[in-house]
């Protein structure tokens, strides 16, 4: 083969190989395909440089064409990118661009979230918003003071722990002292007949905190202040809360009586029923209907003491659940009670009875409650 015919072959094998890497490169560059640019403002690049990859998703869609200082010092640096044709389908207006790093400490590129279906598409020349750029040595700071924290919290531990060991000594030398016998405690647990008398001490109070409960019983029913008890409505405060709750169920209600205080009790700051049969009908309901939870909600009106008001509402709610348990056949653990206090709409108060709904199993549970009572 002559050396001219291999030069030729030579040349055109160049020839093939620098049109590929202009096609490469343009093609890298968005140098051949049809391009829009958009811009974003970013206070700090943060490394980034002109000629950086722009990504959607992971997938390269343009580069950083420039980046622009700002006219004035209030203004932010604007990085103007120039994006391929087929992205405006993905980029919209509300699309949000950031500044990230490939790796750890890898090179900068600018990524771009995609916008949202219904947002406008982009044109040429838009401006879209920006994260600022994870600023490595904020973190690098931080990283240092939550160091120094670690630090002082181990040094506290040290002196929490010496603390520790002192009493430690100290409970040692406690517990020393009472097995020698000294001290009060030493004797008390060293000589039984300090321990009988305390023991005797302890039996008597009980002795007597009994008898001072059953004077009090006997008390609540003496002629002479069982007028007090009745005129009330009730004779232990202690109950007035046992079975009451905080709020009302967030659920729709079965059913709901509602009554005026003064149509059911004797006074307006009284729990004293005087027209029981008007609960009549609420027994009958429940005894009919098996229901979920039950709830007695009583208020007073604004006369009086707020405290008084709340104790006359909360003693309201529980005289009429014991009125329906004693007199129905219902399942008492399904009704509570919600004293309310004063209610300035109700001029003698109001009791509202609220049924609401139970789930399959509460209706098995209510009928089966029914039956053991009968």
């Amino acid at each position: 083969m002559s050396t001219k015919i291999r030069l030729g072959a030579f040349v055109f094998v160049a020839l093939v190989f620098f049109a590929l890497m202009v096609f490469w490169i343009g093609d890298r560059q968005s140098i051949f395909s049809r391009t829009y640019r958009i811009s974003a403002p970013f206070d700090n690049v943060a490394g980034l440089e002109e000629g950086a990859p722009v990504r959607a998703g992971g997938v390269r869609i343009g580069t950083v064409e420039r980046i622009r200082l700002p006219a004035r010092p209030d203004d932010k640096i604007a990085v103007v990118m120039q994006l391929q044709n087929s992205t405006r389908e993905v980029i919209k207006k509300d699309s949000v661009a950031s500044i990230e790093t490939e790796g750890l400490l890898g090179s900068k590129y600018v990524s771009v979230s995609f916008g949202s279906v219904e947002a406008e598409q982009v044109r040429d020349g838009d401006t879209i918003d920006s994260h600022p750029p994870l600023d490595y040595t904020d973190v690098a700071k931080k990283a240092g003071d939550m160091m120094d924290s670690a630090k002082e919290a181990l040094d506290s531990s040290k002196v929490t722990i010496a603390n520790l060991n002192d009493a430690t000594g100290d409970l040692r030398s406690i517990t020393g002292k009472i097995n020698n016998g000294r001290g009060t405690l030493g004797a008390l647990i060293n000589d039984r007949s300090i321990f009988q008398s305390l023991n005797s001490t302890l039996f008597e109070a009980k002795t007597g905190a009994t008898s001072f409960q059953e004077n009090m019983e006997a008390l609540k029913h003496n002629f002479l202040l069982r007028g007090f008890f009745n005129k009330r409505g009730y004779f232990d405060s202690s109950e007035l809360t046992t079975h009451a709750i905080a709020k009302l169920p967030g659920r729709a209600p079965a059913k709901q009586f509602s009554f005026d205080g003064k149509d059911i009790f004797s006074k307006p700051d009284s729990a004293k029923l005087k027209n029981q049969k008007a609960l009549n009908q609420v027994g009958a309901f429940l005894e009919s209907n098996p229901s979920g939870l039950v709830v007695v909600e009583a208020n007073t009106s604004a006369k009086g003491a707020k405290e008084d008001n709340l104790k006359v509402s909360e003693a309201r709610a529980m005289v009429v659940r014991q009125y329906l348990v004693k007199n129905f056949k219902v399942d008492d653990s399904r009704i509570r009670t919600m004293g309310t206090g004063e209610s300035p709409a109700a001029s003698d108060g109001r009791v509202m009875i609220v049924v609401y709904p139970g789930s399959g199993e509460n209706r098995t549970v209510a009928a089966k409650n029914l039956v053991s009572k009968k």
